[in-house]
């Protein structure tokens, strides 16, 4: 498992019960127990592939976990429906269920990135019994809101997220496909990375338009290589991922319906990993999500950004190789709530 060579993984794609193909990686270790290891379930984000754990999943192997990870719906190999209704969370956590029935895995530790971690989260209220533990970062918990909160509401309370107005829209679909190199590079940037500021409402829109606005490779983390295959990956079109911006009514609707509650299990142990340069991470909705999460435990990495796979990969792996997760089939989190690693 090379994390610059994506073929040096097991690759699989899988026709679920729900009725649509995922491309999945699902690397098992030798000599696993099924009985005594955990399966761990890492769902990425936006924009991202099954390829933004690349620096976990070889190490996670060797301690002895086996870890599937699927491209989402829309992603890289698996389905791309083209309606934004197929993209509601209540039936993505229904693929994933679907995808952990035909892995024949009763529970795994479920572990997500940025949409991925909302999509984790949800996951812990649609199927709880599915899971032992539940990790989300750089996105923390929020509750089903009980009032329909548009979008462009959001950006209006919190700035920062405003860029959430211009995925919703059809058009940007169009926009950054024709300027898909320049868009990567400036996704996939550190927290402390120079460059043009993207997160408020218009400035995205504007980065991609202007000619005269330069987004400079050097503070793209992606080696060249990297860059090639998320571009590859991205070609196949951008409708999909970007859907996922375009779901809030259906989400809203699903949840109003099954009255689903703001807790997650009591018993369930969850940790939030969050870079303190994350502009998109936002310390009051942190705050909020203890009041929802009983066993929730937060924490902080100095000066890193949104990408904590990749620019805190070692904090990332070791949160979740610690002696306590080996000897259980629960993640137990050591530590103090919003704990601050300064080693890095």
């Amino acid at each position: 498992m090379d994390p610059q060579n994506p073929d040096s993984f097991q690759h699989y794609t899988a026709r679920l019960s729900t009725g649509r193909s995922y491309h999945y990686v699902d690397q098992v270790p030798k000599e696993f127990d099924a009985g005594l290891s955990p399966t761990i379930l890492c769902i990425h984000g936006f924009p991202d592939l099954w390829y933004g754990w690349r620096h976990q999943i070889g190490p996670w192997v060797r301690k002895g976990y086996r870890v599937v990870v699927p491209d989402m719906l829309g992603y890289g190999g698996t389905d791309k429906p083209f309606d934004a209704k197929e993209y509601s969370t209540k039936q993505l956590c229904a693929d994933l269920a679907a995808l952990l029935d035909h892995l024949k895995v009763e529970r795994a530790v479920v572990v997500g990135h940025d949409w991925g971690s909302f999509t984790a989260a949800r996951f812990a209220m649609w199927h709880p019994a599915r899971l032992t533990a539940l990790v989300i970062i750089s996105v923390p918990y929020t509750p089903p809101s009980r009032t329909y909160i548009p979008v462009e509401e959001v950006a209006a309370r919190v700035p920062n997220l405003g860029y959430q107005v211009y995925f919703s829209q059809q058009e940007s679909t169009k926009h950054i496909e024709s300027n898909l190199g320049k868009f990567i590079t400036l996704m996939f940037r550190p927290g402390n990375a120079k460059g043009p500021k993207f997160t408020r409402l218009g400035q995205l829109k504007d980065v991609l338009a202007r000619s005269d606005i330069v987004v400079d490779d050097a503070g793209c983390f992606l080696s060249s290589e990297e860059f090639r295959y998320y571009h590859h990956e991205f070609s196949k079109g951008m409708n999909g991922p970007l859907n996922y911006y375009r779901t809030a009514k259906y989400r809203h609707d699903e949840e109003e319906e099954a009255n689903l509650p703001p807790y997650l299990r009591a018993d369930l142990p969850v940790l939030f990993m969050w870079g303190t340069k994350d502009p998109t991470c936002v310390n009051g909705v942190i705050s909020k999500a203890h009041k929802f999460v009983p066993a929730l435990q937060d924490f902080s990495v100095e000066d890193k950004g949104h990408w904590m796979m990749v620019e805190a990969e070692n904090v990332v792996t070791e949160k979740m190789s610690m002696p306590q997760f080996e000897t259980s089939p629960s993640l137990q989190v050591a530590g103090s709530t919003a704990n601050h690693d300064r080693s890095l």
